[in-house]
């Protein structure tokens, strides 16, 4: 039987077109990439979560001479914010990238963590990618990956 998928998402042509609140988030992940160890693929990844309280956790990606020992962005910030404090779900993540000629989309691992976060801790949250000086912004991070893995 065949079956169909749609993905609803908000695309913004500038930065400054999002509400404030959002943008706040872009130029956090755009400052998180800053202290990213990029020092093979010398791409710089910022990722920034607003969590239910209001305040703005950051991580960045880590590359380790032991290959493929490095981390995404996006999984240093959920895994520190597991660690850390869990109990403060997040409501909004942002991606940013150095260079930004394109706006930055998660890999495959990091669209699977996001939907497991969003399972642990009970709700959906937005994910804004944004590049270039635009943002593609999805409602839910499961909307990245439709089919996930389950055990």
């Amino acid at each position: 039987m065949k079956q169909q998928l749609t993905l609803n998402y908000l695309h913004y042509e500038a930065i400054e077109e999002m509400p404030a609140e959002e943008q706040e988030l872009v130029r956090a992940a755009e400052q998180a990439c800053g202290k990213a160890i990029a020092s093979y693929s010398h791409f710089h990844v910022g990722a920034a979560a607003r969590l239910a309280s209001g305040r703005i956790i950051t991580g960045s990606n880590i590359e380790s001479e032991v290959y493929p020992a490095g981390l995404c962005a996006e999984r240093t910030l959920l895994y520190h914010h597991q660690a850390t404090t869990p109990e403060d779900k997040i409501v909004a993540l942002a991606i940013a990238s150095v260079p930004n000629h394109r706006e930055c989309y998660p890999c495959g691992q990091c669209r699977q963590v996001l939907h497991d976060v969003e399972k642990r801790q009970g709700a959906d949250f937005k994910v804004i990618m944004s590049g270039a000086g635009t943002a593609t912004v999805v409602e839910k991070a499961s909307d990245l990956l439709p089919f996930t893995f389950v055990l």
